[in-house]
C-alpha cells in the first residue's frame, strides 16, 4: 500500500505542475505552428494563418494569449506547492511524534 501513497503524491505534484506549465506549453505550440507555416503571431490582433488549407489564425491567437494566463498561474502554482509541502511536512511530524509516544 505504500506505493499507492507515493503514487498519490506524484499525481498531486503533476497536477500542480500542469497548472503552472500548461499555459506556457500552449504558447510554445502556437509559436511553433505559426513559425513553421510562415505566419505572424502577436498579441495585437488575429492574423490569417493557413495550415493545410484551413485558417487557424484565431486558434493560434487564443493559444498565444494563454501566456497572460501563465503569468497568473505562476504565483498560484507556487502557493499550491508551498501549501502542499507544508501539509506533507505537518503530517510527517504528527506521525513521527505519535510513533515516539507509542
Amino acid at each position: 500500500m505504500k506505493w499507492l501513497k507515493v503514487l498519490a503524491h506524484v499525481v498531486i505534484l503533476l497536477v500542480i505542475f500542469a497548472i503552472g506549465i500548461g499555459p506556457w506549453i500552449s504558447v510554445a505550440i502556437a509559436g511553433t505552428i505559426a513559425e513553421s507555416n510562415g505566419c505572424q503571431l502577436d498579441e495585437g490582433s488575429v492574423h490569417p494563418c493557413m495550415v493545410n488549407g484551413r485558417d487557424v489564425g484565431e486558434t493560434l491567437y487564443t493559444m498565444g494569449m494563454m501566456g497572460w494566463v501563465g503569468i497568473a498561474t505562476c504565483p498560484v502554482t507556487l502557493i499550491l506547492l508551498g501549501v502542499y509541502v507544508l501539509v506533507i511536512v505537518t503530517i510527517w511530524l504528527v506521525r513521527r511524534n505519535r510513533a515516539k509516544k507509542a
